[in-house]
């Protein structure tokens, strides 16, 4: 079975759009040092980016069950692009107009994200969600891999202007191709506040009734704080300040991560659609092991040379990048057939906020380990805790990690 026209245009705006703002994402903080040499700016604009993303999140599920979907995410690229438009044509750089500009761009982006993940699987057959998600998950890291060198050339050859002039094309551009997207969406415009409560709470109890939603959801959770500390604190650190690589090799290592991303994804896509999620278990006992080398390198007992180093964490990385994704997408796609496409905004604006709220939990409490112990020892620990988790969920859950829905309430029938 092919992936759909419709599936295909989306896929090409998202692209196009992810490239642009890619482009952005490096110009906007090289302008932002150049301008005030500060970090704590840096951290402003962060801030600007994430807070109003969480307040507004929940209200951006409602409007998308309630509006046309494909509507609301034409019309937030459209005017994303307009916006940055008057940025140029107002010359509105300064730095506390941009910080403005991000907050606005962070609020438009969320109602545009709640329409975007609602409508995406109803663009695809439910056996394709997998293949779907792969693609669009290559199709994003291609853009992260180009985007971020295309922003600091464009930058350092045109400056910001250049930068925010091909992001609000981008934006354009992708607005193009989801206007020919084919799409029905039944409207229930919204009449009173009192619509807007009973909507949210209506997708919060959905997701208490429902106990397959909350161990695959719950699961989806634990991952998300406990690999979040890796990516963003442990590994970084271990590489600069532990092994000393060189920024060179830095680099190189996150290219490296990008790859093996890229190739599973193309994997899944091309080769085992559905039949990822059998390998469920699998990949998360690989995964371990991966971990388990990486403590190994970065600690004392390793005493490998650093080139050495680097080429073991090379392949690590391509190798733990892979198993993630067979982890990754097949859990993603369980969760978007498990919910009616009537709440799924709503539902996936939920589980969006407490990803959000759970991110941060690990990183707050790694920082402070990571300065008073090895990173090696903190890294064990949460391999540790992670391993014992992952075992409760194996005992008590793994019929629905590896199993769907309608399979378990067909069991669950059966018994009664």
């Amino acid at each position: 079975m092919s992936l759909s026209r419709n599936f295909w245009l989306f896929a090409a705006g998202r692209f196009i759009s992810q490239l642009g703002w890619a482009v952005q994402e490096v110009a906007l903080p090289l302008y932002v040092l150049d301008k005030t040499h500060s970090g704590s700016m840096m951290t402003l604009f962060v801030l600007a980016d994430v807070v109003p993303s969480l307040i507004i999140m929940p209200f951006a599920g409602v409007i998308g069950d309630r509006y046309n979907r494909k509507r609301l995410m034409v019309w937030f690229d459209i005017l994303r692009g307009v916006l940055l438009f008057g940025v140029i044509a107002f010359d509105l750089l300064g730095i506390y107009q941009l910080l403005a500009v991000q907050v606005i761009m962070a609020v438009m982006g969320t109602f545009f994200g709640a329409a975007t993940s609602a409508m995406f699987p109803d663009l695809v057959e439910p056996d394709e969600l997998e293949r779907a998600n792969s693609t669009v998950s290559s199709f994003s890291i291609i853009a992260r891999l180009i985007g971020p060198a295309l922003g600091g050339l464009i930058y350092a050859f045109g400056g910001i202007k250049m930068a925010i002039m091909i992001n609000a094309l981008s934006f354009f551009g992708s607005g193009l191709f989801e206007a020919l997207i084919r799409y029905r969406w039944r409207t229930r415009k919204i009449e009173s506040m009192g619509e807007v409560i009973t909507d949210l709470r209506e997708g919060l109890s959905f997701l208490r009734s429902s106990g397959y939603l909350m161990v695959l959801m719950g699961f989806a959770l634990f991952m998300n704080a406990v690999g979040q500390p890796f990516g963003a604190v442990i590994m970084p650190y271990a590489f600069r300040e532990v092994l000393k690589f060189t920024s060179r090799q830095f680099g190189l290592l996150e290219s490296f991560f990008m790859g093996g991303m890229l190739l599973e994804n193309i994997v899944v896509a091309i080769k085992l659609g559905r039949k990822a999620g059998r390998y469920f278990f699998k990949a998360l006992a690989f995964n371990g092991a991966m971990i388990l080398v990486f403590i190994w390198v970065i600690s004392p007992q390793a005493k490998l040379s650093r080139d050495a180093a680097f080429l073991t964490l090379a392949a690590v990385g391509v190798l733990w990048e892979v198993s993630n994704a067979v982890v990754n997408i097949p859990l993603q796609a369980k969760i978007q057939r498990a919910i009616p496409t009537e709440l799924r905004s709503r539902v996936f604006s939920a589980l969006a906020l407490l990803v959000n709220i759970s991110s941060p939990l690990g990183l707050v409490a790694v920082g402070p380990l990571i300065d008073r112990y090895s990173a090696w020892s903190v890294s064990l620990a949460i391999w540790f805790i992670q391993g014992g988790v992952i075992l409760y969920y194996y005992v008590r859950h793994r019929v629905v990690l590896l199993s769907e829905q309608e399979h378990i309430e067909e069991n669950e029938g059966k018994a009664i």
